[in-house]
């Protein structure tokens, strides 16, 4: 079989560490050489196919750590399959995602892990790992977390919300985080104090606030702020590193730079949800907050700042998406009149790379930051790198070819998840992926899906890259 040679011409190639006016060689699948674009070297190179990239960005594929596709919660099912799910990934410029196996209550790690294998297999449009959702802490689960390491299932999550569902309390969570930090594996938390949101949800629901924009009332601050310290001493007692999900709260990002000020191995991810939308969508008129609805809920918009600078100060590592889809119509209808009923989650996938360019256009993140927080750290955190995350000799060829100047309306109408709404309805951004390349191979060219299901790869990871 002939190697086909693709060279990536012109443009500006942005990683974490540099920028630098390079062509790209592109052999096999892999990157195979970065040339500047007036050196011999790259004049000599020949090529299957050559793309211009000329006054564009030529970026590393994204990485998005943290994706829930075909999720089942609240009696009802995320909307987008593994299918759908990774070819709206690709259109937004992610080549990876995370997603999340589950255990369930009284079944074992491996049968959770076979089944979410199941779903995925010959579905994905681009590479995928998963995560381990740790419901049942037991003795033969805290073995089975030994094998799952060795097999490249590296993260543990486990859940401080959600009692009777997910939740394990701080026994449970304390022996997982021992024996992850045995084995090598890092311990994901949600980190809100589910026993005292629910006293809250049943007062208010008592006394007929039923409306979404309560969703994110009863979850207070505060208890974020408590359960995200309450992890970190747990994990300071197992000596075991930390990474927190989806922090939506000033005060948690301020128990986060605490921790790392320590020299603590504990790290935070935040959401662009939490960096672009507040309350304010959750008290949009009617039912219209029930899109907004995810846990940790959105915040007042104050909070924003804190996550940004959070980004800049690396207090906060990594912005994955927590996508998590529901229909308006037919899902998220299920809470009317009683917000504890609405399906948690938000589609987003297929906005992060933008939204974060976004981001760089308002001054809030350089270009290199960009690339480090939505694909080297997360490649890097969940032992992927460099493999994924950059663009180097011996890299996957998962490239991205950025136009930094295309303006784009984001909506329902035109976006490539299997939702029926935006929750960045009508929002202006500057920046918009062009071609994407998976392994080497076009996903997305010129604009156009090329892709098919079963490119993506099932993709075993290391144990975690990024420990101080």
């Amino acid at each position: 079989m002939t190697t086909t040679r693709t060279v990536v011409r012109g443009g500006l190639v942005i990683t974490a560490a540099d920028e630098m006016h390079a062509d790209v060689l592109i052999e096999g699948g892999r990157i195979a050489a970065l040339a500047a674009h007036d050196s011999d070297a790259a004049a000599g190179w020949s090529a299957d196919t050559v793309i211009d990239a000329t006054n564009k960005y030529v970026i590393p594929g994204g990485v998005d750590g943290h994706t829930h596709m075909e999720m089942p919660f609240g009696g009802t099912t995320a909307s987008d399959t593994f299918e759908t799910g990774t070819r709206a990934a690709a259109w937004g410029g992610t080549t990876t995602i995370v997603d999340f196996a589950i255990q369930s209550v009284g079944g074992s790690l491996r049968s959770g892990l076979d089944s979410w294998h199941a779903k995925a297999d010959a579905q994905c449009a681009i590479d995928y790992g998963f995560h381990m959702i740790v419901s049942d802490v037991t003795d033969n689960t805290l073995k089975e977390m030994d094998v799952l390491v060795e097999e490249g299932v590296t993260s543990f999550k486990m859940f401080m919300a959600y009692p009777g569902v997910f939740y394990s309390d701080d026994g449970k969570i304390l022996r997982a985080m021992q024996r992850a930090a045995a084995n090598g594996g890092l311990t994901m938390m949600h980190a809100e104090n589910g026993i005292a949101i629910d006293v809250l949800v049943q007062q208010a629901l008592a006394a007929g606030r039923t409306d979404p924009r309560y969703h994110g009332e009863v979850r207070h601050a505060l208890l974020e702020a408590e359960a995200t310290h309450r992890a970190i001493q747990l994990a300071r007692v197992a000596g075991a590193p930390l990474y927190i999900v989806h922090v939506s709260a000033q005060q948690a990002v301020a128990e986060l730079t605490a921790a790392r000020d320590l020299g603590l191995n504990v790290f935070g991810e935040t959401c662009p949800q939490y960096l672009f939308l507040s309350t304010d969508n959750l008290a949009e008129p009617g039912f219209e907050g029930a899109k907004y609805v995810c846990s940790t809920p959105l915040r007042p918009r104050e909070h924003q700042a804190a996550l940004w600078q959070g980004l800049r100060t690396n207090d906060l590592q990594v912005v994955s998406t927590d996508h998590c889809p529901f229909c308006f119509a037919g899902q998220k209808d299920m809470g009317v009149g009683d917000f504890s009923k609405i399906p948690n989650g938000m589609p987003g996938v297929e906005n992060r790379m933008d939204l974060l360019h976004q981001g760089v256009v308002d001054g809030q993140i350089s270009r290199r930051r960009w690339i480090e927080i939505a694909c080297a750290t997360p490649a890097r955190m969940f032992g992927l790198y460099p493999r994924k995350g950059t663009i180097a000799p011996g890299a996957d060829a998962d490239v991205v070819i950025y136009d930094p100047h295309a303006e784009q309306v984001m909506s329902a109408e035109t976006h490539h998840m299997n939702v029926d709404y935006s929750a960045y309805e009508g929002r202006r951004t500057t920046g918009r992926v062009e071609t994407v390349l998976s392994r080497g191979v076009p996903v997305i060219d010129n604009r156009t899906y090329v892709g098919r299901a079963g490119h993506g790869q099932y993709t075993p990871r290391g144990i975690c890259q990024y420990l101080i």
